[in-house]
């Protein structure tokens, strides 16, 4: 029977393997060399500063802090009861799409951006930078803007007529 007839690509490949693979035995050996048995416990430690940062050092107990349970918030506290006694809320239209129909309201108070459509308006149109009072409602993609009127803004005192000389 004659010989399988070899390749160059394929004699070339399996140097390849067998390169990597007696490189891989090397760092084995390597880090089997330089691995520390039985380091001491304290060694392995490793500490949290009082800025969070890890360290190797233990930290001072002169500066030690005792933290409550109760007083870790982990995520978004509560919301309480009390912040939706009054539904009406006042804002600035940022921007409005008069031939879409739809913009975002930014709420005074909280700073939030709220989608607005033009069947939630109560009144007239609105424009951008037109401050409006509007009640939140939530949607399927999140709050939205109802009953949107401009709000009545009173007008500033007229100034007085400067007065007539008398002839």
């Amino acid at each position: 029977m004659g010989r399988s007839q070899e390749t160059f690509g394929k004699k070339d490949n399996e140097k390849k393997r067998a390169k990597k693979k007696t490189e891989k035995e090397e760092r084995k050996a390597e880090r089997q060399a330089n691995a520390k048995a039985g380091q001491p416990l304290e060694e392995m430690f490793a500490y949290v500063d009082e800025d969070g940062n890890i360290s190797a050092t233990p930290p001072d107990p002169k500066k030690k802090r005792i933290i409550k349970d109760e007083d870790i918030q982990i995520g978004v506290a509560r919301r309480t009861d009390d912040d939706d006694d009054d539904p009406v809320r006042t804002g600035i239209v940022s921007f409005f799409n008069d031939s879409k129909g739809y913009g975002f309201i930014k709420d005074q108070t909280t700073q939030e951006s709220i989608f607005v459509h033009a069947n939630g308006l109560a009144s007239g149109p609105i424009g951008e930078n037109d401050k409006v009072t509007f009640e939140v409602e939530m949607g399927p993609k999140g709050p939205n803007a109802v009953r949107v009127k401009k709000a009545s803004a009173t007008p500033p005192p007229a100034p007085a007529a400067p007065a007539a000389p008398a002839a």
